[in-house]
């Protein structure tokens, strides 16, 4: 696992100026840094580099698979729920989209040895970290740890979706390059993963797995995937023809899929979530710039039961439910990004709106337990946490469009290139996990 803060890695807070004097006095040093607004600048001066600013940051480290993933998730585990425990461990499972078929790879990995930042923990806070963590300030921070099973697979991996059947049983699905939505236990990659040991990194290669379920009623390819929280072992599945297909587990644990899809968009759909309160009813946005409510228990064309046209500019790329308001979240190819309330949905008109990235948004998602904060990343190559609760601290005759950013963006997270997926971890509040064309970082800032 890959922890060196180097420029092509680092996540953009501050810009230290060089100065021509050479001078290493830290109140020179102090005046010349300054904050970086990569969608407001136009960038780097002359004499300008990124700098990483650890304060910032209650944790930050950077690792590597051996190639690159654009999709991933956090597997459920056993360690406990709404957890802060310094050094920290997560588990995750990711697909890899190598130029190669034959070179793809399910990668399960647990991630462990995570230790804090001390100097962006207050004082009152100390306890947050463990006696170890004053060593780790006098000897140099520790590396963290990775272990992987590491299953050969045919084919690059569009999404990855994974769910845990309650106890200690996890699966996950994927959507991949050869128009199959696989399902795969998990189970004997997280044994292998908790049969390494040492403080290294280290990977066990697998068998290629046999899949608990294949689906292959698509005709296309497509990136649309998602459980369903409520009805466990329910999973929906839609492509670039714009089909949606349901996936159920019924007694024995055998997964089947209805051939009859369920249509409506005119174009591509590239994004599905099912509601987190209701178990029948999931939203759809599609390249056709809409956004669909569907019912699960209405067949035939009636099952869609709310349409909202023109949504964006351009395609509607990804979108996130909220588990505790009615609110949706969605980013398009206009790199803007909307909040919709679903007691207003047939109104047309979105809650708020936020125009600050720069290329379009490539993946977005509500905080587990934070109710009005959500996170975005963007082709601009950068992560963004947002609060649409904050309100502008200005006076009324000055626009909030004359800000030199929205009070509402509460982090900006950089260093890494070609973003592709963020996601919270449910049971560690706060902690991020991004993947992109030059690997993952995983962080929890000190504002969140």
């Amino acid at each position: 696992m890959d922890n060196n803060m180097d420029t092509d890695d680092v996540v953009v807070e501050d810009v230290a100026m060089n100065g021509s004097d050479g001078s290493d006095d830290s109140d020179n040093e102090e005046q010349q840094k300054r904050v970086y607004l990569p969608s407001i600048e136009k960038g780097l001066q002359e004499g300008e580099e990124w700098d990483y600013d650890s304060s910032a940051y209650k944790l930050y480290y950077a690792f590597e698979t051996n190639q690159p993933c654009m999709s991933f998730d956090i597997i459920h585990d056993t360690l406990g729920e709404n957890r802060w425990q310094i050094p920290e461990t997560c588990y995750i499972v990711a697909g890899s989209y190598a130029e190669k078929a034959k070179e793809n790879e399910i990668v399960v990995a647990k991630l462990t040895n995570l230790h804090g930042n001390k100097s962006a923990v207050p004082m009152e806070d100390d306890d947050e970290l463990s006696d170890d963590e004053d060593d780790d300030e006098a000897l140099g921070k520790k590396d963290a740890i990775m272990h992987a099973a590491v299953i050969p697979y045919f084919g690059g991996v569009n999404r990855v979706k994974s769910t845990s059947l309650g106890g200690q049983s996890n699966i996950v699905a994927i959507w991949n390059e050869k128009v199959k939505v696989q399902i795969y236990n998990l189970q004997n990659c997280i044994a292998a993963v908790e049969g390494l040991e040492g403080e290294s990194t280290k990977h066990v290669k697998m068998d290629m797995e046999r899949p608990l379920h294949s689906n292959i009623s698509h005709t296309t390819e497509g990136f649309a995937l998602s459980w369903n929280n409520i009805k466990l072992g329910t999973l929906a599945s839609a492509d670039n023809h714009g089909k949606i297909y349901i996936t159920n587990m019924h007694e024995g644990g055998k997964f089947v899929t209805n051939l009859t899809p369920y249509k409506g968009h005119k174009s591509s759909i590239e994004d599905i979530e099912w509601s987190p309160t209701e178990e029948s009813l999931f939203v759809t946005v599609s390249s056709d710039r809409s956004i669909k409510l569907w019912d699960s228990r209405i067949s035939g064309k009636d099952a869609c039961v709310c349409t909202v046209e023109d949504c964006h500019g351009s395609d509607i790329n990804v979108l996130s439910w909220n588990k505790f308001e009615p609110l949706i979240v969605t980013g398009g190819d206009d790199a803007n990004i909307k909040v919709w309330s679903l007691r207003m949905l047939h109104h047309k008109q979105s809650v708020a709106e936020f125009k600050y990235h720069k290329s379009p948004i490539t993946s977005l998602e509500w905080h587990p337990t934070e109710t009005t904060t959500f996170m975005a990343s963007g082709e601009d190559d950068q992560v963004t946490i947002w609060d649409i609760a904050m309100e502008t601290d200005c006076g009324k005759d000055e626009k909030e469009e004359s800000l030199p950013v929205p009070p509402q963006l509460m982090f900006i997270h950089m260093g890494q290139k070609e973003l592709k997926e963020v996601h919270w971890h449910k049971q560690i509040p706060g902690l991020a996990i991004t993947t992109s064309a030059t690997g993952f970082n995983i962080f929890r800032t000190i504002n969140i």
